[in-house]
């Protein structure tokens, strides 16, 4: 039997801006989908078939993208008549829910047997189970302190240098029972993460699994640029990485790609986009729906939105071209630099080391120029 899950949406998404600023963080597209369909898909894959999406404000552009359905999964919209933190989101969604359900962010990308957690967390009898991950650097997030049976003893957030004994963080997924919330108050924010687990703890009936898979925090536009390598490389199970097939290229039928155009995979190119003569698209590239590089133009490892254009002769490199936006020909955009929707950078530009250009600002010709 299939459990339901909680999907909390709604993060800010303030370090992505200027992309931000006109589409929400988890709408995002990532290859030629938002980010939140590999989050539905995931769940889909491990026999979730009913999602709650959990929404902080009107879920429009969600409910317009995927509606009552996707990926076999039936989707609900629960709108909080007030933010009420992740604990009151999930709590508000899940009201009506008897038994065991999954409560996840939408908002990052993960990988793991659902399966195997589930078979975790009921044969601890468990209040609530925690996915958790592996990660580098330890000091940038919460750790979790486990005991031997996989009981969580302490949650640390922020820890300094010394206090790290572990590597293990919340990967933002869980297995709960309806009890874990039953001490969610009403009226006010309540966090999860540092008020609810934290209380479970002291009861001994929080556990947390590290299990095999991937995570990432998608939150910056260094790591929005690494979904899209992951998802291209095929570091993890996606739809998307097995449509692109063994040469790991997926190129719309509708797309216009000169017999004089290189494509170097991986490499996505969206429906009716267009590449000219000498264009160049990878490796690690993305070029969304309508989008068109012109002559000689070269976008490697970035992202080129819908419906932008990159001007004859132009270099896009480790960066992002947000939808609509347009690079006149001549310009040199590279290392993590972000032109956001409707831009318009004027001929002869360089954009480098991280700048940013909001959305709908227009930079007139031979403006930036970086020494």
């Amino acid at each position: 039997m299939s459990l339901p899950a909680v999907i909390l949406v709604g993060g800010q998404g303030t370090r992505l801006r200027p992309l931000t600023d006109t589409t929400r963080k988890d709408m995002l597209p990532l290859v030629d989908r938002p980010l939140l369909a590999y989050t539905f898909e995931h769940l889909a894959r491990h026999g979730v078939a009913r999602g709650i999406v959990s929404c902080g404000h009107l879920p429009d552009q969600i409910e317009a993208a995927f509606g009552a359905r996707y990926a076999g999964m039936a989707l609900e919209y629960a709108v909080e008549p007030e933010p009420r933190g992740t604990g009151g989101g999930i709590a508000f969604a899940a009201r009506e829910l008897e038994g065991s359900f999954f409560a996840l962010n939408g908002d990052s990308l993960r990988e793991a047997d659902l399966d195997e957690l589930v078979a975790f967390h009921r044969a601890a009898g468990a209040k609530a189970t925690i996915l958790l991950t592996p990660v580098a650097d330890p000091s940038r997030y919460g750790l979790v302190r486990l005991g031997g049976d996989g009981r969580v003893e302490t949650f640390l957030e922020k820890p300094r240098p010394e206090e790290i004994d572990t590597d293990l963080i919340n990967a933002g997924l869980y297995v709960l029972e309806p009890e874990a919330l039953e001490r969610v108050p009403d009226g006010r924010a309540v966090s999860i993460e540092r008020e609810v687990f934290p209380r479970l703890a002291e009861e001994g009936s929080v556990y947390g699994l590290a299990l095999p898979g991937y995570w990432l925090d998608v939150g910056t536009p260094e790591s929005y640029l690494q979904a899209h390598r992951d998802v291209l490389e095929r570091s993890f199970r996606t739809e998307v990485g097995e449509a692109l097939g063994p040469d790991f290229t997926l190129v719309d039928p509708s797309a216009e790609v000169h017999p004089e155009a290189r494509l170097v995979p991986p490499v996505y190119v969206g429906p009716g986009a267009v590449l000219e003569a000498g264009a160049r698209a990878g490796s690690l590239a993305s070029l969304g729906a309508g989008s068109s590089l012109g002559r000689g133009a070269v976008v490697e490892n970035a992202v080129v939105g819908g419906r932008a254009t990159v001007g004859a002769g132009s270099v896009v490199v480790g960066s992002i071209v947000g939808d609509d936006a347009e690079i006149g020909a001549g310009c040199d955009v590279r290392n993590l630099a972000v032109v956001g929707s409707g831009a318009v950078l004027g001929e002869a530009n360089e954009l480098d080391h991280g700048l940013r250009i909001g959305a709908g600002q227009r930079i007139p010709e031979h403006a930036l120029r970086f020494a």
